[in-house]
């Protein structure tokens, strides 16, 4: 498997790829510019940072702005607030996706990335409660093929941590590690899910996004990635076995920029599996 360029964006922080599959369209994100992708196409401006959106059932989006849950159509661009996040000043929302049952599973990060202060958030479109706190980075999120497992990433951890998971409710509960990534392979970041009940873990620092087994622990592939820093990754195309990877620039020096160029693009991965959907906004 070999990571296409699909557009050299120079993103500051790309992140938070989305697979729309009544449009077939990846929408993506570039957190500190305040920009929304639709493709290799932008999308939309914003005035606050986005930390991450989902498709909605009624063909426009939601999306984590800096504490606030937002719904946006997307041919006009006009905002609704839906939900307001009781967070400290230098808190933000950072990754967030729907489950199958079409909450918007969202967390909070420390924006100096130092101290345990984010919280996870579940949001039914009425309700808005905490799953869990005590995060620093909050990241990736995945459900396992028959949604009864939901996986998680704070990135300081190093690691994968699996909750039961009440698709009726929307409780977790149980919590234990699954998967612990070397420190030596870079910081785990944004994650998504195949059919097969693997987890596709996209590397910070690390060029490169990786694929394991949650019930064993174990690194089954790696996919190199010619960006030092990917961030998020997504299945989608007409088969689902397309994988989207975004990456970053923030913060990387000029001798890394001169080895990655490309770092900051968004990049396209053809795999032998059928990936796990983008749930909806429901």
């Amino acid at each position: 498997m070999k990571a296409e360029l699909l557009l050299d964006a120079k993103a500051r922080l790309g992140e938070g790829p989305a697979w729309d599959a009544k449009n077939q369209t990846l929408y993506w994100i570039d957190i500190l510019e305040k920009r929304i992708y639709a493709g290799t196409q932008l999308l939309a401006q914003l005035d606050d940072l986005i930390g991450c959106l989902a498709p909605r059932k009624n063909g426009n989006l939601i999306l984590g702005k800096r504490a606030s849950f937002v719904g946006l159509e997307v041919d006009t661009l006009r905002e609704t607030v839906l939900a307001a996040l009781a967070e400290s000043p230098s808190n933000r929302v950072n990754d967030g996706k729907c489950d199958p049952a079409g909450r918007f599973i969202a967390g909070t990060m420390d924006m100096n990335e130092k101290d345990p202060t984010g919280t996870v958030y579940s949001f039914d479109g009425k309700n808005n409660r905490p799953l869990f706190g005590g995060v620093t980075i909050s990241n990736g999120l995945a459900w396992s093929p028959d949604h009864k497992t939901f996986y998680y990433i704070d990135t300081p951890t190093h690691e994968v941590r699996a909750y039961d998971y009440d698709m009726n409710t929307g409780a977790v509960a149980n919590p234990r590690e699954v998967v612990r990534v070397p420190d030596a392979m870079g910081w785990p970041d944004g994650m998504t899910s195949d059919m097969e009940g693997n987890l596709w873990i996209a590397l910070w620092g690390g060029a490169a996004v990786t694929r394991w087994n949650p019930n064993t622990g174990q690194l089954l592939e790696q996919v190199s990635v010619p960006a030092l820093q990917p961030s998020s990754c997504v299945f989608g195309g007409k088969a689902m076995n397309e994988l989207f990877v975004t990456s970053a620039r923030k913060d990387m020096s000029e001798s890394d920029l001169t080895k990655y160029p490309l770092s900051g693009g968004l990049f396209k991965v053809k795999t032998k599996v059928e990936g796990m959907p983008t749930f909806e906004f429901s």
